[in-house]
């Protein structure tokens, strides 16, 4: 990882916010399609150190798509940047191919990503740097030559292109928004949370929502908190399985967000529809087979401190100073009845929302709706000679995919060759995602 530390304001051609999977996959992209790019490209991250899902990271945790759908594979399976290449060069080929899966542990590819940063020679990254608001660089005449990045200390980027390959906003339900944050944590701080809590005092814990994040955190805290008096709330009639099957995963190939992407409008929303619960409100076969072994034996053994209460509504929430209430209304009998707790773990997902640093510059750029090309680029005036890329927040656009790691390799290629197209002239309209990569 070739590392840039400043203290000043800096210029560059091309920025990329986020250094998560999505900007790690353009940064190989860029190292091995436009490495005169990559030479003056700098990716940030507010974080101090490469992690991904660092707040689920269980040591039992495992991937829930092929390792085959790495940074690299689908768009060129003999990168060095691949994750097998990555099990040969640190020596563990051999016990993985041992294991006979397809889906590595979670911790097992955040370590892959951290040895894909430490890789590059071209891209540079500087972590623990905060984004906290971006704008549009302008000529006399108006036209978009560029953008410029403030960071939370102060200093700022300059670059022509720009790239958010950030996360969206975790979800925190309205009727929970006036509790104190100190008691309330969402599955993506999980692990730094729970370790601040003692494992020896026996916590009044909920959980709430009925997702893969929901389940691996109720299974979690049996371990971490096992003193614990656990109650999972749910609105759904209980937990279901996700649908997806070889037939519905076609969907999830990178070579269908063209077919998705040229859909009708209702036809989108149908398909959008019809995949939900491939990815969302579901919960792995093998976590839902462990879970219901744990409660069984639980039952058996006349142990009653962990326990599933579904089709119940949270109405209202209220803080006192020793404890979170709870208001419960029963979707069945409409009765209402109170939860007294000290903690609430949310497994309830995402804003669905752009992200805020990107409203906030479709806002100041005067647009009255955020739409990108096919190559993920933000529609401007045709008089701008800068480009501004959207990674992982399309799903409306280019299919449900958009957000996991199943179209992220050929994402990369596509967004790398845009900005190769842009550079030389040539219109967005005369380059396709297919022929982009004749260029």
């Amino acid at each position: 990882m070739s590392e840039q530390t400043f203290t000043s304001d800096v210029e560059v051609e091309l920025l990329a916010i986020g250094a998560g999977p999505s900007n790690l996959g353009l940064a190989v992209a860029l190292e091995e399609l436009a490495p005169d790019l990559a030479e003056n490209t700098l990716l940030i991250d507010r974080n101090p150190t490469i992690e991904w899902q660092q707040g689920m990271l269980m040591p039992w945790a495992t991937s829930q798509v092929s390792f085959l759908k790495d940074l690299v594979t689908q768009r060129d399976p003999r990168s060095k940047f691949s994750f097998l290449n990555h099990l040969f060069e640190t020596g563990r080929l051999d016990e993985f191919v041992n294991m006979s899966t397809f889906t590595p542990y979670r911790v097992e590819f955040a370590k892959y990503l951290r040895w894909v940063a430490d890789s590059l020679t071209k891209v540079r990254i500087d972590l623990g740097r905060e984004c906290v608001a971006l704008l549009p660089r302008r000529d006399e005449t108006g036209a978009v030559t560029g953008w410029v990045t403030t960071l939370a200390d102060g200093t700022t980027i300059t670059s022509r292109y720009l790239v958010y390959g950030g996360s969206r906003e975790p979800n925190i339900p309205p009727v929970l928004a006036g509790v104190s944050p100190t008691r309330i944590v969402h599955s993506t701080s999980y692990r730094q949370r729970v370790a601040e809590l003692s494992g020896e005092l026996p916590y009044r814990v909920a959980v709430v929502g009925s997702s893969q994040s929901a389940a691996e955190m109720f299974r979690a805290l049996r371990d971490d908190l096992p003193d614990s008096d656990v109650t999972w709330l749910m609105r759904s009639i209980g937990l279901s399985s996700d649908e997806s099957s070889k037939f519905t995963n076609e969907l999830y190939y990178p070579s269908f967000v063209d077919e998705f992407y040229q859909a009708r409008p209702a036809a989108r929303e149908q398909i959008l529809r019809e995949m939900y619960r491939t990815n969302y409100s579901v919960v792995t076969p093998p976590m839902l087979e462990h879970l219901y072994t744990d409660l069984y034996l639980d039952r058996f053994n006349d142990r009653n401190d962990r326990r599933l209460v579904t089709m119940v509504d949270i109405t209202a929430a209220r803080e006192t100073d020793e404890e979170v209430v709870l208001e419960l209304t029963d979707r069945r009998t409409g009765a209402v009845t109170e939860l007294h707790r000290d903690v609430v773990f949310l497994g309830t997902g995402f804003d669905t929302r752009m992200p805020r640093l990107v409203r906030e510059l479709a806002g100041n750029l005067e647009l009255d709706r955020i739409d990108v090309s096919r190559q993920y680029r933000l529609e401007l005036d045709s008089s701008s000679t800068a480009a501004c890329y959207l990674q992982g927040v399309n799903e409306q656009t280019h299919g449900i995919s958009d957000s996991l790691l199943s179209v992220l390799a050929q994402r990369a290629e596509e967004i790398c060759r845009d900005i190769i197209a842009h550079r030389d002239g040539i219109p967005a309209t005369a380059v396709s995602a297919k022929e982009s990569a004749a260029l």
